[in-house]
């Protein structure tokens, strides 16, 4: 597999995700689309959209709810630039038109994809040992500590796993979940007090080459805002691949922050 195959894998992935070609992402002008459901599509994405839009660089792609594409196809054609439909103030603008459909923008999300050449050329060094993990490894691993790297609700999907262990303790934990048929997420968590030695690191790229050996290809998602976890990839040998905008309802964020003020709480 080249990096040509890769960007290919994943756009047409996005396709599925949004309803449309592959090619489309790859053109100056932006294009809406309907959005509604597909077997092909991410699985942990609830579709049809209410608003979702997509950037490899180029331009915008938008899927949505039928309704208010017009209004969308407008946003995203008279904003000054690409990267202006996916920063405020002009998000309130979008917001604005979600209101109509009881939504608002919740995810602001950057996508990458791995370097093949950095992936295998970066030597990362951890101290401690890793282990390669299946399924039945991680049955006892739902919990809170390794949220990130596994997920409860979709176990299903949760294929490959890299632990680090300190003494036969796990320190250290990156997941696969098997979201796609080509393309396998990476999820990488490291116990508060073995943090900032590298660990995530070599977690991540040794998962990304195992799921290279499985041939399926490794993407790593991360919320803009979340330094370290940009930080961690790039460290990984991963690059920037897309970005994404996408809205849930009213309902579905306010359940998100209570979640949020509840763990709180708990700490």
């Amino acid at each position: 597999m080249d990096q040509a195959q890769i960007l290919e894998i994943a756009l047409q992935q996005s396709a599925y995700d949004c309803c449309c070609t592959a090619k489309e992402f790859q053109q100056e002008k932006n294009s809406v689309h309907e959005s509604v459901t597909s077997l092909k599509a991410r699985k942990y994405l609830k579709l049809p959209h209410l608003c979702s839009l997509v950037s490899y660089g180029s331009n915008i792609v938008a899927c949505g709810k039928k309704e208010i594409l017009p209004e969308i196809e407008l946003y995203i054609n008279k904003a000054p630039s690409i990267a202006a439909c996916f920063e405020t103030p002009h998000l309130y603008e979008l917001n604005d038109i979600l209101a109509k459909v009881h939504a608002k923008i919740c995810f602001l999300s950057e996508y990458f994809l791995p370097d093949i050449e950095l992936i295998y050329r970066t030597k990362l060094s951890c101290p401690y040992e890793l282990r390669v993990l299946g399924p039945d490894d991680f049955s006892d691993l739902y919990i809170e500590t390794w949220e990130n790297a596994l997920c409860k609700e979709r176990r299903h999907l949760d294929v490959l796993g890299i632990g680090a262990y300190d003494n036969g303790t796990l320190i250290g934990l990156a997941g696969c979940s098997a979201d796609c048929d080509a393309m396998w997420q990476i999820g990488v968590d490291v116990l508060p007090a073995y943090r900032q030695r590298g660990i995530a690191a070599a977690l991540t790229n040794r998962l990304a080459r195992e799921t290279f050996a499985r041939g399926k290809v490794p993407f790593y998602c991360a919320a803009w805002s979340n330094v370290k976890s940009v930080k961690n990839a790039v460290r990984s040998g991963f690059k920037p691949g897309w970005i994404e905008a996408a809205a849930k309802t009213d309902a579905e964020i306010d359940a998100i922050v209570s979640y949020h003020q509840g763990q709180l709480q708990e700490e």
